[in-house]
């Protein structure tokens, strides 16, 4: 059995936002559901689910939705991605790899 996710406003506001702009891409390019489902190798109700904004749908999923329809994924521009995500790696190179909790330190001397 499936268990129930919870996910924030932000979260659910942010979906939605992309699933209406995925469906205002594909009406411009005069797909139907159907159309835009066999292009991504998904089902007909998998692209409702999108569109809808469900997010519980695959992110790859969504996000080749997005490219398919000409959404942009954090950027107009396609090569300010390849800028983005290397300063994501220069900026992951400076912090240590594993997240740790800190030691319990006792300093009541």
């Amino acid at each position: 059995m499936k268990r129930k996710r919870t996910y924030s406003p932000q979260t659910l506001e942010a979906a939605t936002l992309m699933g209406r702009r995925i469906r205002a891409g594909r009406i411009e390019r005069r797909w139907t559901m159907e159309e835009l489902a066999e292009r991504l190798g998904v089902s007909a109700p998998t692209v409702q689910k999108i569109e809808r904004g469900d997010p519980s749908v695959g992110l790859g999923v969504a996000f080749e939705a997005a490219t398919l329809t000409g959404v942009p994924l954090f950027h107009a521009d396609p090569s300010r991605l390849s800028i983005e995500r290397a300063r994501a790696d220069d900026r992951l190179a400076v912090l240590p790899r594993l997240a740790r909790k800190p030691a319990q330190v006792d300093d009541d001397f």
